[in-house]
């Protein structure tokens, strides 16, 4: 068995399917197993399903092979409140459940901010916010460089992050260049200092991006999002879900 690949993606080397065999149900209940950041809540749950649907049914990754120069690269700019992620990675076989009540403990590799060093299939360690999506760009440009053009690059941010500076930079950059294999998915819960005239899709497509925006929670919303063509251009995903203080 191999995850699919949609439709117009090159397609390099079959991934197998993931280890892990739990549903999104047992989410909760995994990430109940996480204490200590509780102030990180909804930025952990705000990332839930749209983690979910990227991990069980487009990103190419496989926690046998978490290091396959074949591999699509998934950047999570917003690394406060990682519970959602280190749950789908977990319940995805990247690392046993059992790591999961010691987040955040002093020997445990699963810290406040995942730290690619110490956790199996982490990208990149999440620190200030902001950084994210310009070392998406980077390694866009990195794969371009080197001939690879079956990887695809998706990073997460939050609609907050969007009140740095260096994220226009970026978007700025990546349209300009078509870079057609960067993929940003904006997890929107209305918590930004600054929301951006006309909606955050807006800002990505009036820099050359196709850009959606669609119901966080809905999986098939998400997964047709996710896999819509962009030809030549990169793509942004805005997932709605409700606010950060409702």
């Amino acid at each position: 068995m191999t995850i699919s690949t949609p439709p117009g993606t090159p397609a390099s080397a079959p991934f197998p399917a993931p280890r892990g065999n739990l549903g999104f149900d047992a989410l909760p209940a995994l990430m109940s197993l996480m204490t200590g950041d509780e102030k990180h809540d909804a930025a952990a749950t705000s990332t839930l399903d749209a983690l979910w649907v990227l991990y069980g049914r487009v990103l190419r990754v496989s926690p046998d092979r978490p290091g396959d120069p074949g591999r699509d690269r998934f950047l999570l700019s917003k690394g406060h409140g990682p519970m959602a992620y280190y749950a789908v990675l977990a319940a995805r076989g990247f690392f046993p459940a059992g790591w999961l009540p010691g987040f955040g403990s002093y020997d445990s590799p699963l810290g406040h901010h995942p730290d690619r060093t110490l956790v199996p299939g982490v990208e990149i360690g999440s620190g200030s916010l902001g950084h994210g999506l310009p070392l998406a760009v980077g390694t866009a440009l990195g794969l371009r460089a080197r001939g690879r053009s079956g990887p695809r690059v998706w990073v997460l941010v939050g609609d907050a992050e969007l009140d740095e500076g260096s994220n226009h930079e970026a978007i700025d950059f990546a349209g300009a260049a078509g870079l057609d294999r960067l993929h940003a998915l904006v997890i929107d819960n209305s918590s930004a200092s600054h929301p951006l005239p006309g909606g955050i899709a807006s800002r990505f497509t009036a820099a050359g991006w196709s850009a959606l925006t669609v119901d966080g929670r809905d999986h098939e919303a998400l997964y047709a999002a996710y896999t819509s063509r962009h030809p030549g251009r990169p793509h942004a995903v805005v997932a709605r879900v409700e606010p950060k203080h409702a």
